[in-house]
């Protein structure tokens, strides 16, 4: 798949609407019980970029994307503006925020994650596409310097060391990251009248696996 190393302007997807979807297939049995399965093992992001619309400039900055990403063609990044960072929304990431991985003494790549939790029930985000500059590292507690300790490739979300971890470290990390995504739709209808009348286009965006 090829993908673009670059955001959708973060001022247009500001005030968009979307979010995660599942997919789960309910059979109802005879005796009115229902068995539920899913042959998902992550959920998927679905945005709508013309909602985050304000203005007949932002339209232009829009189908210039639109065009060079020639539509479903190519990926690129999209910021969630509702969820983009490994800690809670009102707080700044810190290397403490996400245990990724434990050491074993070997291995010296893991990849960044996030986890989310209610009661009991956990799960665990792939975060492929973390945001250059953001990303702090720890071992066991201490700090890692990157460059130095480690390294990070923003296109794939996976962290490196310059030495493999001991047997049972703590590996955590902290970042804000993008969503990886194509438009959904091969076309943009856009309408001056409407829009100045305060309707906006309908510009899907869908999460992407690369």
């Amino acid at each position: 798949m090829s993908f673009h190393e670059i955001r959708f302007p973060a001022r247009l997807s500001f005030g968009s609407v979307g979010g995660p979807e599942r997919k789960t297939d309910v059979v109802t049995l005879a005796s009115g019980a229902e068995e539920r399965n899913t042959p998902w093992a992550h959920s998927r992001r679905r945005y709508d970029a013309g909602v985050g619309l304000r203005s007949l400039d932002d339209i232009e900055a829009l189908v210039a994307f639109f065009e060079a990403r020639r539509g479903k063609l190519h990926g690129f990044r999209w910021k969630d503006w509702a969820d983009y960072k490994s800690c809670l929304p009102s707080r700044e990431p810190d290397y403490r925020d996400q245990v990724i991985a434990r050491g074993d003494g070997r291995t010296v790549s893991f990849p960044l994650c996030k986890l989310y939790r209610s009661g009991d029930q956990t799960y665990r985000r792939p975060i492929e596409k973390p945001v250059a500059g953001t990303v702090t590292v720890g071992v066991q507690s201490v700090e890692q310097r990157e460059a130095v300790d480690f390294e990070i490739d923003t296109a794939t979300g996976l962290v490196t060391f310059e030495v493999a971890p001991f047997v049972g470290a703590a590996i955590t990390a902290g970042f804000e990251f993008d969503v990886p995504v194509r438009f959904d739709a091969d076309r943009i209808e856009t309408s001056v009248a409407n829009f100045r009348a305060g309707e906006a286009p309908s510009v899907p965006v869908i999460e992407v696996r690369t």
